[in-house]
């Protein structure tokens, strides 16, 4: 594909706030300044506050050269923050402000145009947790060609029968592999294995492809009917905080792209190790960066 890929990205902007800092944050923002890192066009919709913090917001991203023209600014509600806890392996624990303009997203014109023009749509569940921002993503879903969902579940923040509903719309589903166990009950998976109880679901649904992260064991991919295992990379972990984007936003876009889908896993689980072993959601890597931590200098040049 030689043009520039058009992926919209939908759902909360807002601050992560760490003992001691403030970070530009929330998880389709992450997966969206990836994407455009990566050499996507990316749209972000949201809202943010009438305020500094958004403002803020919104230049971060217009430097990053996102299109910001579908967030939207709201007068009744501030920007979202949610306060990051980091226990002693780096693991992030969140409280997340409610409410924030990111629940308040109104539905308009650009948006459905964006969604409509994209070869991918990437959402997440957690902004189902208010009816506006949630009946807002009901719109647009059925304008989209390739619905990616970004299961993200946040103690108290959804309910069976929304994530269902946005489970059996999308085309590419990814969760970690505590979040596909709890689906499976859902949905009356009898299984126990991992493995099993994936195909189970995928019985039940339209999806052609998912993946299932597992933390520092790597992940798998189910993609057109082949699976694909990474193990994991050894690092030191300094903090979680959007490594689990970086790793999607990765992914999606070397499969868009038709690349084999091995590497494509390989390439995210890298991304997503090097992003965990920096502060921060974001950190500026390159792909002969990655390439280097996963296959190793020698084994480039040799290629």
């Amino acid at each position: 594909m030689d043009r520039s890929l058009k992926i919209t990205c939908f759902g909360e902007v807002l601050w992560d706030v760490f003992p001691g800092s403030e970070k530009v944050g929330g998880a389709p923002l992450n997966v969206a300044l990836r994407l455009q890192s990566l050499g996507a066009d990316t749209t972000m919709i949201s809202s943010v506050g009438k305020d500094v913090l958004g403002e803020k917001i919104v230049a971060y991203l217009n430097s990053a050269g996102i299109n910001t023209n579908s967030i939207v600014v709201s007068a009744e509600l501030p920007t979202g923050i949610v306060d990051v806890k980091l226990d002693k392996s780096g693991s992030a624990s969140y409280k997340i402000k409610h409410p924030a303009a990111w629940d308040k997203i109104p539905l308009s014109p650009s948006m459905l145009v964006s969604v409509k023009q994209a070869d991918a749509f990437i959402y997440g569940s957690l902004i189902c947790r208010d009816t506006q921002s949630r009946a807002t993503l009901m719109h647009l879903l059925p304008k989209s060609k390739y619905k990616v969902l970004d299961v993200n579940l946040r103690k108290g923040y959804y309910n069976q029968e929304v994530l269902l509903e946005l489970i059996k719309s999308a085309d590419f589903i990814k969760f970690n592999d505590d979040e596909l166990f709890e689906i499976g009950t859902m949905m009356g998976s009898p299984y126990n294995s991992l493995e099993q109880n994936l195909e189970y679901i995928r019985s039940q649904i339209k999806a052609t492809s998912f993946c299932v992260t597992k933390g520092r064991h790597g992940a798998l991919l189910l993609y057109k009917g082949t699976y694909y295992y990474n193990s994991g990379y050894k690092i030191t972990v300094k903090d979680t905080v959007g490594a689990g984007d970086s790793f999607l936003a990765s992914l999606i876009i070397k499969l868009l792209k038709e690349e084999n889908p091995q590497h494509a896993l390989d390439f995210a689980c890298g991304i997503g190790a090097l992003v965990a072993a920096q502060s921060g959601a974001n950190p500026v890597l390159k792909e002969t960066q990655v390439n280097n931590f996963i296959y190793g200098k020698e084994a480039i040049l040799k290629n």
